[in-house]
């Protein structure tokens, strides 16, 4: 087992990706160890606790998180290129988690983004962890673009939603990747009458009202599914459309580079910002590694 390296990359999701705290936790059960960590998006942010040593403190964390705290984290900034400006977020994790530089990690580390104008790849591996993680998590239309220098960097899960080949670069023999999306298209009627996202949604709406009477918006009919008659509200337009690049460009990069173990949650039900359903998530990302440990245990041998 020593011999061989196990990476593991996890992919973008959103909320869903508490789900990548519960395969981990599955492998460190087994004692199966983990040498390369990388992901995209939210699977920067999980991938970049386990090799920064607070993952423990992430799981507690997340497990906590309520509607209020989500919101408080919402730095409005419009009119801009995204509706939060993500500095209350960064600042949180900066000052309450670590802002190591990702070359002094213990366990190498990548993040992948997307460069705006140019729409090509980028592989985040040196400075600050926190400000690569932010980059890889910058949602078009949700989160601002990231500025590194002279680039915009925005959402990894653009363009490799689960980094199988980033990972391989890093050296690792053995390659587990974690799909969020492999469940997710054709299911948005569920999601969307799901009493959870309903009333989560009615929030969001409610605090973008509160915060921007300057804008004269009504968030009401951006967020709210009730309150859309017509057709599927603008949130819904915009993370259908997320949906849609992401579990396209999934299935061609896996294609072409699958990885050794492919571990693909059960997480249809939660929406894009379910984010204070981490219980279930993780859950469902223990259960899915579970399932395949004795493949692992297999290609080890």
């Amino acid at each position: 087992m020593a011999e061989k390296k196990i990476g593991i990359a996890l992919g973008s999701g959103s909320a869903r990706g508490w789900s990548h705290i519960g395969v981990i936790r599955s492998l460190q059960e087994a004692g199966i160890p983990i040498h390369i960590a990388c992901g995209s998006s939210i699977g920067a942010l999980v991938a970049g606790a386990f090799a920064a040593n607070f993952l423990d403190t992430l799981d507690r964390w997340v497990r906590e998180l309520s509607w209020t705290d989500l919101l408080r984290f919402m730095d409005l900034r419009l009119p801009r290129s995204g509706i939060i400006e993500g500095e209350k977020i960064t600042g949180y994790f900066k000052q309450n988690l670590s802002d190591a530089n990702i070359e002094d990690l213990a366990i190498p580390f990548a993040a992948v983004a997307t460069e705006l104008n140019s729409g090509r790849e980028v592989w985040l591996q040196k400075g600050s962890l926190i400000d690569a993680i932010r980059a890889s998590v910058s949602l078009p239309g949700i989160f601002t673009p990231y500025q590194e220098g002279n680039r915009w960097l925005v959402d990894g899960g653009l363009i490799n939603p689960v980094p199988v080949s980033l990972c391989r670069a890093m050296g690792a023999d053995i390659v587990i990747a974690v799909n969020l999306n492999s469940d997710i298209m054709g299911k948005s009627e569920i999601r969307r009458n799901n009493s959870n996202n309903r009333t989560l949604h009615k929030k969001v709406a409610s605090f973008l009202n509160r915060k921007l009477p300057q804008a004269n918006l009504n968030a009401f009919k951006l967020f709210d599914p009730s309150e859309s008659q017509r057709g599927p509200n603008l949130f819904e337009i915009i993370t259908t459309a997320v949906y849609i690049t992401q579990d396209f460009i999934t299935k061609q990069r896996l294609q072409i580079d699958p990885p050794d173990i492919l571990i693909t949650p059960r997480l249809a039900q939660i929406g894009l910002l379910d984010f204070n359903r981490a219980d279930e998530a993780v859950e469902e990302g223990w259960k899915a590694m579970d399932l395949k440990l004795s493949k692992l245990m297999d290609l080890l041998s």
